[in-house]
């Protein structure tokens, strides 16, 4: 188990630092490129944050470990939700002013009710993979024409004020870019290839793994990313980023995977763990929203989704033992 637990461990350290330098090379890259800074917001930062789970998912299932890239998937959801925005909102209250992030909160949770009712059959085949794809297509239109049609939002702001507090050449941006995807997939057949063998050394499934070790792993660029944005008061920019991230591994995720590898659903995933994504998405659009004026996320709501973090991953722990 020591070689496996090695490989996790170096896996997921050289996949943060992959993830966060492709990151910032797609972002100045698309900056130097003349790309409008809430398109960057809404869709180049969204993709890069969320390019672990889908390098990590997509392996797992040509690997034929589909709970792997399931479990990535949706826990990666509840991560970002209860553990990120918790631990941000705990540390300074999130402020929510960018009209598009308002737009977005109703649209994650449609999405999220409907990858619920595609998977409810226990079934992922290729027509679902398919449906999850065009929605996420659809999106991704819908996103680039916000973004070239409204270019005043407070998101648009912050994300120019965190591209120019780093200038990176465009020579540097474009080497980042290329050295971050190729590690990216180093990285993740790392973290796989020790991720399987410790679920297989341990009795227990792909999917609790996935659910656990990967899905936290994998969300540590947003967690990243998250707590620097609220550090500089750039509030919306921290949303954004965890609103991008779900709405990419509800569709292009688990999309991907059930195209690579079409597979049986596990009850648990529905039952279990969907219907936590789900609660947690629903509650994200509640308090995030804000019906009467500027969506918040205080400091109270973000221990009570702390909390709900903590209950869930001390109860998939316990199924361990």
């Amino acid at each position: 188990m020591a070689l496996p637990i090695l490989a996790v461990i170096v896996g997921l350290a050289l996949l943060v630092w992959s993830a966060d330098r492709f990151v910032d090379g797609a972002a100045a890259t698309a900056r130097h490129m003349g790309m409008p800074p809430l398109l960057i917001g809404m869709v180049v930062i969204g993709f890069g944050t969320s390019a672990p789970e889908m390098v990590v998912s997509a392996i797992s299932a040509s690997q034929g470990n589909p709970g792997l890239a399931l479990g990535n998937a949706y826990g990666s959801n509840i991560t970002n939700i209860a553990l990120i925005l918790g631990l941000t909102a705990l540390i300074s209250p999130i402020a929510v002013h960018s009209s598009i992030l308002r737009k977005e909160l109703p649209i994650l949770a449609a999405v999220t009710a409907f990858a619920v009712l595609v998977m409810w059959d226990g079934e992922l085949t290729r027509m679902d993979a398919w449906s999850f794809l065009i929605v996420f297509a659809l999106l991704m239109g819908w996103s680039i024409r916000e973004g070239l049609r409204q270019r005043s939002d407070t998101l648009a702001g912050e994300v120019v004020e965190s591209l120019e507090a780093h200038p990176i050449p465009l020579p540097r941006a474009l080497t980042w870019l290329a050295v971050g995807l190729v590690l990216l997939i180093v990285s993740s057949r790392i973290l796989v290839w020790g991720a399987v063998e410790i679920a297989h050394g341990l009795g227990v499934s792909d999917l609790v793994i996935g659910l656990t070790i990967v899905a936290i792993g994998t969300s540590l660029p947003e967690l990243a990313s998250s707590l620097i944005a609220v550090r500089k008061g750039e509030h919306d920019l921290a949303l954004g980023n965890v609103i991008g991230s779900n709405l990419f591994n509800t569709l292009a995720v688990v999309g991907i995977a059930g195209a690579i590898h079409p597979t049986t659903v596990p009850p648990e995933v529905v039952s279990r763990d969907m219907m936590v994504m789900g609660a947690l998405t629903l509650s994200l659009f509640v308090i995030g929203y804000g019906f009467r004026g500027p969506g918040r996320i205080n400091r109270l709501e973000g221990l009570l989704l702390l909390g709900c973090f903590v209950a869930y991953t001390s109860y998939l722990i316990s199924t361990i033992f």
